[in-house]
């Protein structure tokens, strides 16, 4: 197996110092998920990587990216000593660019970056040598760490870039140099870091700053400030390829949530495409759409990856979709559970409500004889000074008005709880912990369940607490 990193060309890449020769086979920032081989780099996070330095070598660790060698390790452990380990880290990503020829693509978006990503790591994959974060590794030290994970003889990369606040993402895409650079959609996410959606957008439109020269700028055409990303691609160079419903370029002309899939027709450099996806969902439809134009613009085969990107799932907590059978003497008294935990705004909100509106509940296998369609909903975090309003707003969402019954937890989804009409409304707790001890009476056999919520909300312990009630049907069944 060859080397990710040597002593000699990690010293390179960081002008480092080390104690010692030695090789790595990856790289790691966790003593939890730490591998033989890995390089342990000690960040500086809740708890100071240092400290765990002892450990890392004690479990196999090739050695330590350090500012200093920690009380405790020896004096012939092999160390790269650097002035800053976050720095050092960033230089093992620019120089891991450096050295591969891989076509580069970075995503961003305020919805759909990790699901979008996924995608492009499912459809490339089976076409060539495909590296990519293994989960949202997407902030100042995810973006470094993917990048200084990649073998060099990599075909492609996917680079996931986020942001909270602004001037976050140009520095990440000046890192990743992508060749393909593309935004899923610009919504109501971390408002309060901002003082609009335009705001929004024009942070985001810096992940075109990163394009090598005559880069390509992957733009969703739907959203209101299209206009704004666009200009921003213009101004750097870029070519511009647009996406979905009204994309010039490829065209979602239908979408159809059909049980638990969607079929999908498209248009895009003169070919007719008909695909599907194995999970419902409109926004998974129009960036299964955006993965086809990243997919041309690397130089893979859009058509193969049309009929691969069924094999694609939903990341956990991001749309995933399971059955749980709630009695273990009857496979039949099931319910079927939407885990969308991980995040949420007004936008990811909206396309997770037409999913449960368009799924199909079962009768006559529950204590309520009719299946409905349920929602458990946590707050929304990080949506600005209009936070009230987005909350109530969306009890007037056409999709959430065909749904049976919705429980609310947290301060801020109160206020929607308050402007459902009286027949809809289900419980309503000041946190999701308080849900849990309840879940039994919240759902019942035959219903469709959407938990969804911010990560700060804690609504995945409503997840958990649903799951528990009985156990998981094997997905191939």
């Amino acid at each position: 197996m060859n080397a990710l990193w040597t002593s000699v060309d990690a010293v390179a890449a960081t002008g480092g110092q080390t104690t010692r020769d030695w090789t790595a086979q990856g790289v790691s920032i966790d003593t939890r998920t730490l591998q033989p081989g890995d390089l342990f780099v000690a960040l500086t996070d809740i708890r100071d990587g240092h400290d765990f330095v002892a450990q890392a070598l004690a479990k196999g660790a090739a050695a330590a990216l350090v500012t200093h060698r920690p009380d405790g390790v020896p004096d012939d452990a092999p160390l790269l000593i650097v002035a800053d380990v976050l720095c050092a880290l960033a230089d093992l990503g620019r120089a891991a660019r450096a050295r591969t020829t891989a076509q580069v693509v970075a995503v961003t978006g305020s919805v759909g970056k990790t699901s979008t990503k996924e995608m492009l790591r499912t459809v490339l994959s089976v076409q060539g040598k495909c590296h990519a974060a293994e989960a949202s590794y997407n902030n100042h030290w995810g973006v470094p760490l993917t990048l200084a994970r990649m073998p060099a003889d990599t075909d492609f990369a996917i680079v996931e870039i986020g942001m909270s606040n602004p001037g976050e993402i140009a520095p990440l895409a000046k890192l990743a140099r992508p060749h393909v650079a593309m935004i899923t959609t610009v919504a109501a996410a971390h408002l309060a870091a901002f003082d609009s959606l335009a705001g929004i957008a024009i942070e985001k439109a810096t992940i075109f700053d990163g394009l090598v020269p005559g880069g390509i700028a992957i733009v969703n055409a739907d959203i209101a400030t299209s206009g704004v990303l666009r200009d921003h691609a213009a101004t750097m160079g870029a070519t511009l390829v647009l996406f979905g419903e009204t994309g010039t370029d490829w065209r979602v002309t239908d979408v159809r949530l059909i049980g638990n899939v969607t079929v999908i027709r498209a248009t895009g450099q003169g070919q007719d495409y008909l695909f599907k996806l194995s999970v419902p969902g409109r926004h998974f439809a129009m960036n299964a759409v955006g993965v086809l134009a990243v997919a041309a613009a690397l130089g893979a085969d859009p058509v193969a990856a049309a009929l691969g990107i069924a094999r694609w799932t939903p990341p956990a907590g991001r749309g995933t979709r399971e059955v749980i059978v709630l009695d273990a003497t009857n496979e039949a008294e099931t319910l079927d559970l939407i885990d969308d935990a991980f995040n949420a705004n007004p936008t990811s909100l909206a396309a997770s409500l037409e999913v449960v509106a368009s799924a199909q509940p079962t009768d006559d296998v529950g204590r309520i004889v009719k299946g409905r369609r349920v929602a458990i909903l946590g707050d929304m975090r990080e949506l600005g000074p209009d936070e009230v309003q987005m909350h109530r707003a969306m009890a007037a969402d056409k999709h959430l008005q065909t749904l049976d019954l919705i429980h609310c937890a947290g301060p801020l989804m109160h206020h929607l709880w308050q402007a459902l009409p009286q027949e809809k409304r289900g419980q309503w707790a000041p946190q999701a912990a308080d849900l849990v001890p309840q879940v039994s009476r919240l759902v019942d056999a035959g219903d469709v369940v959407l938990v969804k919520g911010s990560k700060g909300s804690k609504i995945s312990l409503v997840v958990d607490a649903i799951r528990k009630l009985g156990h998981r049907r094997p997905q191939d069944e």
